[in-house]
């Protein structure tokens, strides 16, 4: 009958195969905790999303629209 030798008494290689055989995978399940955005709040992000799809690009206050003709500098 083997005896009972306490973990810690163990070598460090027999403790790492110790807790090795107990650590488990989480498989498919994802524990992160997962939140719904409100629909109802102001999103910044969303709001340059739209701005920019439109063409524009807000600096604060003032509102820049941006056209696709060139211009061309004397110097």
């Amino acid at each position: 009958m083997d005896r009972y030798i306490p973990i810690n008494k163990k070598s460090k290689k027999a403790q790492k195969e110790y807790y090795a055989k107990k650590r488990n995978t989480w498989g498919e399940f994802n524990p992160m905790t997962r939140t719904m955005p409100n629909g109802k709040g102001y999103n910044r992000k969303k709001m340059k999303q739209v701005d920019r799809r439109n063409g524009r690009l807000s600096h604060g206050d003032m509102n820049c629209s941006f056209s696709h003709s060139t211009i061309a500098i004397l110097s």
